[in-house]
């Protein structure tokens, strides 16, 4: 992995944090590195959530059939060859650009979390500090398996058992070093790595909800759990974790209570948000952020599967006036940011898609409804009833498209499902051309930047 593109000096680290530990590095000499040996200064680096909160990959958002473009015109004058290629799923996603945040920014926030775990043990524990000592520690561990997983997911194929020790995982590096190159582990290794990180952080996390939601909790580490579980198609688990998680917060908005005008109808720490991160949008302006623009609408054909009662379609989804298009309206993190952290629905849902794996109609049909309760105004909720066990499933995968629209996670269930035999295949029709990606395809994995490759020596992904 090349260190010139993600990683940065200790230095560089430490002046990014600069704004929120200002007193700490006035006080250091002005020569030489400046290296953070306080609980306090660790904190800091941590507290940055433009590194660690802002670093979800956006192509699976990009690639996935969320949105559609209005037109051609449209789609050539994106800003980049990546909102381009990536619509288009082309093989080359990247058109040359020697640096591609999805990838950097993940390893960025890594060194951080690195270089956290390198500096804690130096610290003496003392009674007055071990709880924020071990926050810190909890902390650091989980974010390097949150980042570590949002890499893998984009960057690898879907995890499968039978293949995971021979498929190409992502360069998992555990030092906080500029001079190392790490080359690409298992998909098996890299996601025994994100369970050992989690597992450990989940130990030292309080079960307290923090007051604000870009730090971790224990409820945190349950619920990335019963993600990854799920991805991974291993359901026991992931429903034992969605139990855990619910455990400590089962906690839903009640969207009668939503704004239908605001911008941002959401606030970042609101009751069902159990952890708050967002993907990177800065250099893809026109698909991600989407909020306002006439380039990018919501897919007619998602549109389509909500009940016209649903108040998922205005807390959502917002109509441009000018051009009668659908555009996704921000919340639960940024005004800009698409969310695609954790939160309570996610796991009401994963609860319920096991339920109904293990042919517990009854139950899943519970979960279900305890969700979709609060999406509709009483008088227009009818909860689901009389479906046929092989229809039920669908019914909640439906139901999941919906809800957890926009958060990046669509791509990675299109792995998942089709790993199992969905058999979607994606289409694109524009300017009179038909771009079709069929399940399974190599496609679906992201190519690593070329540059990364060329310096590093690390494998590339075929595509």
């Amino acid at each position: 992995m090349n260190d010139k593109h993600i990683y940065i000096t200790l230095m560089l680290l430490l002046l990014a944090v600069c704004s929120c530990k200002k007193d700490f590095l006035e006080a250091k000499p002005s020569s030489g590195i400046l290296t953070p040996n306080t609980l306090s200064e660790l904190e800091g680096l941590l507290e940055n959530t433009d590194v660690m909160n802002k670093c979800t990959p956006a192509l699976s958002q990009m690639a996935s059939d969320d949105y559609i473009f209005t037109n051609y015109e449209n789609w050539s004058a994106a800003n980049t060859a990546t909102e381009r290629n990536s619509y288009i799923w082309a093989k080359d996603i990247h058109g040359g650009a020697n640096v591609v945040s999805d990838w950097a920014s993940g390893y960025k926030g890594i060194f951080y979390c690195n270089n956290v775990l390198e500096i804690l043990p130096r610290i003496a524990i003392t009674p007055s500090n071990t709880l924020q000592y071990n926050t810190i520690k909890g902390w650091a561990l989980f974010m390097r398996a949150y980042v570590l997983y949002d890499l893998v997911r984009n960057f690898c194929p879907a995890y499968d058992a039978g293949t995971a020790s021979s498929d190409m995982g992502v360069p998992v590096p555990l030092e906080a070093r500029v001079d190392k190159i790490v080359m690409r582990s298992s998909v098996k290794d890299t996601y025994g790595q994100i369970l050992n990180d989690l597992m450990l952080s989940s130990r030292f996390l309080d079960t307290r909800t923090p007051v604000n939601n870009n730090r971790p909790c224990r409820a945190a580490a349950w619920a990335l759990f019963s993600r990854i579980y799920l991805s991974m198609r291993e359901y026991g688990k992931a429903e034992l974790y969605a139990d855990s998680t619910l455990a400590l917060n089962s906690k839903l908005i009640d969207y009668n209570t939503v704004s239908k005008t605001a911008t941002s109808p959401f606030s970042i720490n609101n009751e069902e948000t159990i952890f708050s991160t967002g993907a990177i949008f800065q250099d893809y302006v026109i698909t991600i952020p989407s909020s306002g623009n006439t380039a990018v609408t919501v897919n007619p054909e998602l549109i389509s599967l909500y009940d016209q009662n649903d108040l998922r379609i205005t807390a959502f989804f917002r109509l441009n006036a000018a051009t009668g298009n659908l555009y996704v309206r921000r919340g639960y993190f940024f005004q800009s940011t698409p969310f695609t952290g954790l939160a309570t629905d996610e796991m009401y849902l994963i609860k319920a898609e096991c339920l109904a794996r293990r042919n517990n109609a009854e139950e899943a049909l519970s979960w279900l409804n305890a969700l979709l309760k609060n999406r509709f105004a009483p008088e227009n909720f009818k909860p689901v009833a009389g479906v046929a066990q092989d229809a039920l499933l669908q019914r909640i995968l439906t139901e999941r498209r919906k809800e957890l629209v926009w958060r990046t996670l669509r791509w990675t269930d299109l792995k998942r499902l089709n790993k199992e035999g969905a058999n979607i295949t994606l289409k694109r029709v524009m300017n009179g051309a038909t771009y079709t990606l069929p399940p399974n395809d190599p496609r679906y994995v992201f190519p690593i930047p070329d540059d990364e490759v060329a310096l590093s020596g690390i494998q590339q992904n075929i595509r």
